[in-house]
């Protein structure tokens, strides 16, 4: 199973920005949503999960409030700002070059 180390830099925030862009989560849900939706593949650690979202805070592209989760007990919610949703739409362009270059390596023969 892949670590977020063994990402590409950058990917993890990447994955974080586009899981919040349908819906506000705490850091758990996140992590867990990743992982969901890998299939186990990725699995984000509270260390490099907590520390990519207190960045994403700061650079603005993220925002964050506390407030009850689902079990009843307070957790700190993020939301992706506009200028996330902005950030986000470039870092899949990005990505959809980076993957493909790398694609047309791989299919070298």
């Amino acid at each position: 199973m892949s670590k977020p180390s063994d990402l590409i830099q950058g990917t993890l925030d990447l994955l974080i920005l586009k899981t919040l862009a349908l819906e506000p989560m705490h850091g758990w849900a996140i992590a867990k949503r990743i992982q969901q939706i890998t299939k186990d593949v990725l699995q984000v650690t509270q260390g490099a999960l907590y520390p990519a979202l207190h960045r994403l805070e700061q650079q603005g592209w993220l925002r964050s409030e506390w407030r009850d989760s689902e079990t009843g007990r307070e957790a700190k919610f993020y939301t992706l700002t506009r200028a996330g949703r902005v950030q986000l739409a470039k870092e899949l362009e990005q990505w959809e070059r980076l993957s493909n270059a790398v694609g047309l390596v791989i299919r070298t023969v």
